[in-house]
């Protein structure tokens, strides 16, 4: 059956990838900060709305992966305003676009599913610069926990994949920043993941996953971080 999907985050890296992945055969709304700048106050209703709409009333997967990864230095005049730009984005838009699918599953009575891109930083923390980063896609983890366990019984499935250092613009100059060699010596598997790599998690998730998988969090960092 063609799947329905709002992706958010689509314009690069693993969300361009996802895209790729999921566009055949499929009807999929990929958005970009073209579509909705969601650090402004009602964009992410705003983007579930014509989503919606141009889904022609159904979305059957939502798979947020739209975030910001921006430093904060402890010491910097704007930390706390990062940290709030950094948890509208990453996480409230998130629980936004959550809720959305949500209620439009239970109002339908119709199966769905959620896949939340979270980070290794939820479990293993970030740099001293990236407070924000780190809890932000911890909170986003937990969310998915509980959505999983609050919405199994109709049919509501969530699920989140946390990568390590990914093949991005964004990674790369992190990698830089932090001594690329050291940083990939911890990697045992001796490099960073490709957004493909992610994307055909994603894809795995939204259609292919039994439905007793519910909940879970899938790693994808190189064995840099096992739990």
């Amino acid at each position: 059956m063609t799947q329905h999907i709002l992706l958010t985050g689509a314009s690069r890296g693993i969300g361009a990838a996802i895209a790729e992945t999921l566009k055949p055969g499929n009807r999929l709304f990929a958005a970009s900060s073209r579509d909705a700048d969601l650090s402004a106050e009602g964009a992410a209703d705003a983007l579930w709305d014509n989503a919606l709409d141009a889904l022609g009333g159904r979305i059957d997967v939502l798979i947020n992966n739209a975030g910001v990864f921006e430093e904060a230095p402890l010491d910097g005049d704007g930390w706390l305003d990062n940290w709030r730009r950094t948890m509208t984005i990453n996480l409230e838009a998130s629980a936004i676009l959550c809720r959305r699918a949500v209620l439009h599953w239970r109002e339908k009575a119709t199966p769905g599913r959620i896949i939340n891109i979270a980070s290794r930083a939820a479990y293993r923390g970030d740099s001293p610069a990236h407070w924000h980063y780190a809890a932000s896609k911890g909170g986003m983890v937990a969310m998915t926990k509980t959505i999983a366990r609050a919405y199994a019984l109709d049919n509501i499935l969530a699920f989140a994949i946390c990568p390590g250092f990914t093949i991005t613009g964004m990674a790369q100059d992190y990698l830089s920043s932090r001594g690329g060699d050291q940083l990939l010596a911890d990697i045992p598997l001796g490099r960073v993941a490709t957004p493909e790599e992610i994307a055909a998690i994603t894809a795995f998730l939204a259609k292919g996953a039994p439905p007793s998988m519910t909940g879970a969090i899938l790693d994808a960092n190189g064995a840099s971080y096992v739990r």
